[in-house]
């Protein structure tokens, strides 16, 4: 079968290259997946780059999540999602090719109303807005959200969720035109950083007070102004690294305010939970998929052999993810 291969890190439209591999057999407890689809992401460009959490053992095939038809499973629910069209995430990576093998437990069957597109994407951009907001953070009603790199897929989402559950959002960007358009979008507040200071925006819209609830995708000079901007018993999660910089803070900021701040990462934090609170987070995002909550802004889709073309694309930084268009669902 044909599979996207890496021998080593570097510039995912110099390395990545399409080869014929063997067909993985599932094992105890493991489904094979036919790969309908699977988006191209920022994890994915980092862990190509070795600059990801964790580093694959070379060689490797990138991706970490998709949609596709299960053909085979081992073990009692192995053998039930036999035959489902399931959106899967694969902590290990590997769903850049024709088939994959995964963990049961990894899989959701995925509703016919979904399209491909959006269940490709289940995972990691739905699943982590929904998560860092109801179930880590629990923004209550009317209170105020602060997130930094608010145009990205997961900001966009965390806006909607926002007018959706009833808290407001402050929303980071760096261009005024990106403030105005996210103020369109349904944002209750933006912040353009490169012409405005975020801690006094965040006072002027607090009375002074500063925010309870931040997330903080960027680190560096902004995720530290987010951090000044806390109120006292304020509470940040930290969840991305774009700008590669560390935050630089007073800790007396800390202990005289009673301020925390934790990183999340999705994985871990799904290692973490009972089978009970998984299902019922992903018939939540079902549910708002459904009403457009958490749905995906979808751009070009490439077939697996223009893997060049595709990353070159999704490293573009246009609207849109990009996907992996891999085999039909017929």
């Amino acid at each position: 079968m044909k599979a996207v291969v890496f021998e080593r890190f570097g510039d995912p439209a110099e390395v990545l290259q399409i080869r014929e591999v063997p067909e993985p057999k599932p094992g105890p407890g493991q489904v094979l997946v036919r790969m309908l689809a699977s988006p191209i992401g920022p994890a994915d460009f980092l862990t190509v780059r070795g600059e990801y959490g964790v580093r694959p053992k070379l060689p490797a095939t990138p991706g970490y999540e998709g949609v596709g038809i299960v053909e085979a499973g081992r073990g009692l629910l192995g053998r039930m999602r036999v035959g489902h069209r399931v959106a899967l995430i694969n902590e290990g990576g590997g769903t850049w090719q024709e088939k994959v093998v995964v963990s049961a437990l990894r899989v959701v069957p995925i509703a016919k109303h979904v399209p491909d597109d959006q269940a490709a994407t289940f995972f990691i951009n739905p699943a982590t807005s929904l998560i860092l907001t109801r179930y880590v953070l629990k923004v209550p009603p009317r209170a105020w959200l602060l997130q930094t790199a608010a145009g990205g897929a997961v900001g966009r989402m965390i806006i909607r969720l926002g007018r959706h559950f009833g808290f407001r959002t402050i929303n980071v960007v760096r261009r005024r035109e990106e403030a105005e358009e996210l103020l369109r979008a349904g944002g209750d507040a933006a912040i353009a950083s490169e012409s405005e200071s975020i801690e006094d925006r965040v006072r002027a819209l607090t009375d002074g007070e500063g925010v309870f609830y931040a997330l903080d995708a960027v680190g560096g000079k902004t995720g530290s102004a987010v951090a000044q901007s806390l109120a006292r018993g304020g509470r940040l999660v930290i969840f991305g690294t774009l700008a590669e910089e560390p935050l630089s803070l007073p800790s007396r900021m800390l202990f005289l305010g009673v301020k925390r701040i934790e990183g999340f990462w999705f994985s871990d934090w799904a290692n973490r939970q009972n089978l009970l609170t998984m299902m019922r987070l992903f018939r939540t995002i079902h549910e708002l998929m459904a009403k457009g909550v958490l749905s995906t802004d979808i751009g070009p889709a490439f077939p697996l052999d223009d893997i060049k073309a595709a990353v070159r694309e999704a490293s573009a930084g246009r609207r849109g993810k990009i996907l992996l268009r891999i085999s039909s669902a017929s």
